[in-house]
């Protein structure tokens, strides 16, 4: 989360200094601005750090071979009892 927020912030300062014509002081407050414009924008995206994605993603190739595995004891069933 540490990398997203130095991004941000990195983000926020680029497009406060690609203002042209403002002082020091406004380009600061621009970069608040701007910082807390995308932290709120992120937030309401509900977005996902890469991290936990791919910890669902390992979570969902395992359980895809759990029920692969169901899937041939129940035809192996269905086959015995036939």
């Amino acid at each position: 989360m540490k990398e997203n927020a130095a991004w941000i912030e990195e983000l926020s300062g680029e497009l406060a200094g690609g203002v042209p014509g403002v002082t020091e002081g406004m380009r600061a407050d621009l970069a608040r601005n701007f910082k807390a414009l995308l932290q709120a924008t992120f937030r309401r995206l509900d977005l996902v750090t890469r991290e936990e994605f791919e910890i669902q993603q390992q979570l969902l190739a395992q359980l895809r071979g759990e029920l692969s595995a169901l899937e041939r004891s129940v035809a192996d069933l269905e086959r015995g009892a036939a």
